[in-house]
């Protein structure tokens, strides 16, 4: 018998590792002998890179590079076995780099993004692919650019920082000092996003206050994104207000589109290509994918709906091992899963379930096989 366990981080009580490892020793207990396959899952935010390396092995490289608010920090990304180099913007321009009481979206920069990229450049590396997930800023993605050679200027002819309040002061784009090594490079953008990069469903008004907006400054960041929007419709033909993902992590995916000519994925998508997914599958008797609570953003490009789409495709049924179940969990039926198992009864208080995470996931596990076996 084949197992492959791909489930997401159960995020505060287990990894996507341990998940694995659970399940695994769960499998042992009712199957006896059986291979598993283990195929570590994240979506492009933090994680991805742990995740591809343990499926692919690589290599990880450490940087010194900008945080969000221009402090020096450390920052890794990986490169896999055949060069390709695989980048968390979340790990040099992440949220959780800037301490609660400084963030603010009009100061904060992807420049540190931007070196994650040079840096992958200097190491030869051709094809790089970007995770968006998790990020401070709202800069529009000048600050990666720039970091890249790309200048961005005001009326006067001054060069612009590029964070974001920059943004309304943007008169000009030069890009004749981009890097000529991005010329021969793919990148490819790792994103669920789906936003454009303005109005009432953009990068400003839907993800500004999580990283520290007031609304004085989601007024202030979307004029001056709309102004930006416009400059780059000028120059470069390209709407980013009718273009989908534009506006991920602050508008950096329209910069990666416009500017280096990045081809938008959806993460969980770009992931199971990058592991070859599809292989791990081959012979396979049941997928268990899982995350931390099954609802309704659990069907709108996340992991269980990614893995379970792949496994119906080939005729594989899934189980989703879940921490708890909530409201519209149940169209992940539609994408294949055919059973829940929750962690989380009904009475059970959440700091109860968090705190005994590995004990009750490793009880469902169980509970999950011999249902599994029964029903065979």
């Amino acid at each position: 018998m084949k197992l492959v366990f791909a489930s997401d981080s159960f995020k505060g009580s287990l990894s996507s590792a341990r998940t694995a490892e659970l399940l695994t020793q769960a499998a042992g207990f009712v199957f006896g002998d059986c291979e598993c396959v283990s195929a570590p899952m994240a979506d492009g935010g933090e994680g991805t890179v742990d995740a591809v390396l343990a499926a692919l092995g690589g290599k990880r490289i450490t940087v010194t590079v900008f945080d969000p608010l221009m402090r020096s920090t450390c920052a890794s990304y990986g490169i896999l076995p055949d060069g390709h180099a695989v980048i968390e913007m979340a790990a040099a321009s992440g949220l959780t780099l800037v301490e609660p009481d400084l963030r603010n979206p009009l100061m904060t920069s992807t420049f540190g993004t931007g070196q994650l990229i040079l840096a992958a450049l200097d190491q030869g590396c051709r094809n790089i692919t970007v995770g968006l997930g998790g990020s401070a800023t709202n800069d529009g993605g000048m600050g990666c650019i720039r970091a890249l050679g790309g200048r961005f200027v005001d009326a006067r002819g001054h060069e612009l920082r590029g964070c974001g309040r920059d943004l309304g002061e943007v008169s000009e784009i030069d890009m004749r000092g981009l890097d000529p090594r991005l010329g021969e490079t793919s990148i490819a953008i790792m994103s669920d996003v789906t936003n454009p990069l303005c109005g009432p469903e953009g990068a400003t008004y839907i993800y500004g206050r999580q990283k520290g907006a007031t609304s004085e400054m989601l007024e202030q960041l979307e004029r001056g994104m709309q102004s930006y929007s416009e400059v780059v419709r000028e120059q470069f033909h390209i709407d980013c207000n009718n273009t989908p993902g534009a506006g991920a992590a602050g508008g950096l995916g329209a910069a990666l589109m416009v500017f280096l000519g990045g081809r938008l994925q959806s993460g969980i998508e770009c992931l199971l290509d990058l592991i070859g997914f599809d292989s791990m599958l081959e012979g396979a008797d049941l997928v268990v994918t899982g995350e931390g609570k099954a609802d309704a953003q659990s069907s709108h490009g996340k992991t269980m709906q990614g893995v379970a789409r792949r496994a119906t495709t080939k005729g594989i049924p899934v189980y989703a091992l879940v921490g708890s179940i909530g409201e519209g969990a149940e169209a992940l039926l539609d994408d294949g899963i055919l059973s829940f198992f929750a962690l989380q009864e009904d009475d059970m208080p959440l700091d109860y379930a968090m705190a005994h995470a590995e004990e009750l996931y490793a009880d469902t596990a169980v509970r999950l096989f011999r249902s599994f076996r029964d029903a065979r």
